[in-house]
């Protein structure tokens, strides 16, 4: 339990929580606490699958810009690694994750949500890299996940613009995945979560897995970890008891173990 950032466990799923008021202002501290959490997340076998969450108002607003403007070239080439690091935490947790934002989610923020396998966004969530505003670009990974996720036109167009990008936008272009009611963007989001509760575990991570590492590399390579993922989870209890319980009764009623 870190002072702003907390990871709290209620049936299986996992909330990292990020509350520093009041807009969640990403300081090297927060940064490092949201490591933290990620690594906590990852090692808990009773946490099946995550809910990022900066609370109801807001997300998080970006990084403490007080606290950049005062390092110099070289204190950020000590830092730089350190901060990708930290958010890369969050993007390898091998369980499902998905980011729930409230109001805004900029710079740092934006970037801690395109760590998360899917988003859901408020009617009011605002999202945007407006680094280049300051001179810099994005250092936490938005010239990369952005444009994985939304292709590089259009993640050019925002990070070159600095712009801002409301809900709406955000689900047309694939930046966000549901645009719900402010009030239902966090029970939203644990209602998904929760649907791994009980699932098969190692196919879910081996599942992860396939399609993280398979999007850098080529399409051979790609089926090359599909294949090997596929053929490992033939050792596997769960692929066993699913299988079985196809035959018998049909798809989805398996009672996975998690082994």
């Amino acid at each position: 339990m870190g002072e702003f950032v907390s990871l709290q466990v209620t049936d299986g799923v996992g909330t990292i929580r990020v509350d520093r008021p009041k807009m969640n202002a990403l300081n090297r501290q927060v940064q490092e606490e949201i490591r933290a959490a990620a690594t906590e997340a990852t090692e808990r076998d009773d946490v099946k699958a995550v809910v990022v969450w900066g609370g109801e108002r807001v997300f998080a607003a970006g990084a403490d810009v007080k606290e950049m403007a005062e390092m110099s070239h070289a204190d950020m080439v000590k830092r730089s690694a350190g901060l990708q690091s930290a958010f890369s935490a969050v993007a390898r947790i091998p369980k499902p994750v998905v980011a729930a934002v409230n109001g805004y989610a900029l710079g740092g923020g934006c970037e801690l949500a395109l760590c998360a396998d899917v988003r859901f966004a408020a009617e009011n969530a605002v999202f945007g890299q407006p680094e280049i505003l300051l001179g810099i670009i994005p250092g936490a990974g938005g010239t990369q996940r952005l444009t994985r996720l939304v292709g590089p036109a259009k993640a050019k167009e925002l990070i070159f613009s600095g712009r801002f990008v409301k809900a709406e936008e955000a689900l047309a272009i694939g930046l966000a995945d549901r645009v719900v009611p402010a009030e239902e963007v966090y029970p939203q989001a644990v209602a998904w979560a929760s649907q791994f509760v009980k699932g098969a575990t190692l196919a879910l991570r081996a599942a992860k897995e396939a399609v993280d590492r398979g999007i850098e590399t080529d399409l051979e390579t790609g089926l090359e970890i599909e294949r090997q993922q596929f053929a490992a989870l033939f050792a596997t209890q769960d692929r066993s008891l699913g299988m079985d319980s196809f035959v018998e009764h049909g798809p989805g009623k398996a009672d996975f173990v998690g082994h």
